[in-house]
């Protein structure tokens, strides 16, 4: 296994680098759904960067407890630092997606339910499909039959504008971060069917800029 991408030197200005990059378009597409997660009450957040998607769940939902998972030690502090007040409701845990193993709360963590939300917003292309499934199956056994899980990706539509522009534009993005934190991955995974097989159904789907960018909202698949 090659070692997770460092996104270290990031942390300060990863922010503007997405600004410059794409304007609003990111920032929307992780916000797509998050009128659907207010009664959710234990999040797990994997690879939110800096912390922003965090930050504005806490203040939308106050009864919400997060754990937050991410390998790049920088990235947690931001996010810490971006929770302000409300840090007291997060759990950070430094580690690689593709090893870590959930965990039960700690003895003071009030909020000891089955994780009802998921959180992954650009960050699964940073995995190979079988990474996904991977992970994808450890998740399903243990969030609750009625989780959520909400993610924001980069996509190739199909026709021209997926050859033309699309695909360009992913190729670009992979060299340079794979310049920038070393990150070996070169191609997005399908982590749809990497889902589905794992046990999760698509609920809903939002997409922008003629489908570069998707958000979904993922329940566990129901028995029968």
């Amino acid at each position: 296994m090659n070692p997770p991408p460092n996104f270290n030197r990031l942390a300060g200005f990863y922010r503007w680098m997405e600004l410059a990059s794409f304007g609003p378009w990111l920032w929307r597409a992780r916000c797509a759904f998050l009128g659907d997660l207010g009664a959710c009450r234990h999040a797990l957040v994997l690879g939110d960067g800096d912390g922003r998607f965090t930050a504005l769940l806490l203040g939308a939902n106050p009864a919400v407890w997060i754990d937050a998972v991410d390998a790049s030690p920088a990235m947690l502090q931001s996010l810490l630092r971006r929770a302000g007040s409300h840090a007291v409701r997060v759990r950070i845990q430094r580690a690689d997606v593709r090893s870590w193993q959930p965990s039960s709360p700690p003895g003071d963590w009030p909020e000891d339910r089955p994780i009802d939300l998921i959180a992954t917003h650009f960050f699964l292309d940073c995995l190979t499909t079988g990474e996904v499934q991977s992970l994808a199956e450890k998740l399903r056994g243990v969030v609750s039959t009625s989780a959520l899980l909400v993610i924001s990706e980069f996509a190739i539509p199909s026709g021209c504008f997926g050859w033309l522009l699309a695909r360009p534009v992913v190729w670009g993005l992979y060299r340079a971060f794979g310049w920038l934190t070393g990150l070996t991955v070169r191609t997005l995974p399908d982590y749809g069917a990497a889902l589905r097989q794992a046990g999760f159904t698509l609920i809903k789907r939002r997409t922008w800029l003629g489908g570069l960018l998707v958000s979904e909202l993922w329940s566990p698949t129901k028995a029968g």
